[in-house]
């Protein structure tokens, strides 16, 4: 038991580990401690079980919680990504997802002593190195209901998250910009290129191919996602991909429809040829046929291709995603 003070008021705070009945009490300290456009709105805690509990490396020992007179006022969540093979957890690499703490609570170092008693249950796994946000392959948990369309580690609306942890001894690693493209107006994106791969060129969309790698699966398979895949139509072959997901769980934070784009690749020997911008294009048609009012989609900051794409294409930054570090030694 650690005690704080609080204004007059002597709190006792009890620290210990994920039990069976906590999910509701997690639930109303997400919906009121998780505010910002950064998260959803979760209105029942099948949206945690689905995105959390139910994974099945998922580890109560890795889930922190802070009580006070047996209510929880604070959480941290830990855990580990995939080896190379996707089979089976690497544990010399750790990830913090998250720590939420009660508004009424900030300020009494709540946050700091569950975020040290995640750090030693990573450390005490093998750990070498522990990353703070998720972000793939290091992104185990809360994809779906954190961040939007990927998991870009902590975002800049969160406030006071930055500070936090560069406070306590993380240095920032990545960062990722947040996009989004609102799809009230008719999709026109002018580029001359268009008339020769219309000829050449078809989108086809299909079910997400499953994936031979477990710890994909684990996080895939909750997300209602389709595949795009541009195919040339003399010989079928596939020159570039994207993926979108109903964004349904953001939906009610919000107030509109949302859908993410994920995983937009061509081929590097296709190039330059206009093929990502036509995939795009034919993607957000889709999207605003299916009754979508926003897109949302995630690149790195060092992606300036990729940035300058969908600046070309209506996209306009809204948020910025951190991703923090620290060594063992650190």
């Amino acid at each position: 038991m650690l005690r704080h003070s609080l204004g007059e008021v002597d709190l006792a705070l009890v620290f210990r580990t994920f039990r069976n009945p906590d999910p509701p009490q997690i639930l109303r300290l997400w919906n009121a401690g998780l505010t910002s456009r950064s998260a959803a709105f979760l209105q029942s805690t099948q949206a945690l079980e689905v995105h959390v509990f139910s994974k099945p490396y998922f580890d109560r020992q890795g889930l922190h919680l802070a009580e006070e007179n047996g209510q929880v006022v604070g959480y941290a969540h830990a855990g580990f990504g995939a080896d190379e093979t996707g089979k089976k957890l690497d544990y010399r690499r750790g990830v913090i997802s998250l720590i939420v703490v009660h508004p009424k609570y900030q300020r009494l170092g709540i946050g700091r002593e569950l975020l040290h008693r995640c750090e030693a249950y990573l450390k005490e796994k093998g750990a070498l190195a522990i990353q703070a946000g998720g972000l793939r392959p290091l992104n185990p948990f809360y994809w779906g209901l954190y961040g939007g369309s990927e998991l870009p580690g902590l975002l800049l609306s969160d406030v006071g998250a930055d500070f936090f942890f560069q406070s306590n001894g993380y240095r920032l690693q990545e960062t990722i910009k947040v996009f989004q493209r609102q799809m009230d107006g008719p999709v026109i994106i002018l580029d001359a290129r268009f008339i020769k791969l219309k000829r050449k060129y078809e989108v086809r969309v299909m079910p997400r191919p499953i994936s031979q790698r477990w710890f994909d699966e684990c996080i895939y398979a909750p997300l209602e996602m389709l595949h795009f895949q541009l195919q040339e139509v003399a010989t079928g072959q596939p020159l570039a991909q994207a993926r979108m997901w109903d964004m349904d769980p953001f939906a009610w934070r919000w107030h509109q429809p949302a859908a993410g784009v994920i995983d937009i690749e061509v081929r590097p020997s296709a190039r330059r040829l206009g093929l990502g911008k036509y995939l795009m294009f034919q993607v957000l048609r889709y999207i605003q046929e299916q009754f979508y009012s926003l897109v949302e989609i995630q690149v790195p900051a060092n992606n300036q291709p990729g940035i300058e794409l969908l600046n070309a294409i209506g996209f306009r930054q809204v948020d910025e995603g951190r991703v923090y570090r620290m060594d063992r030694n650190g």
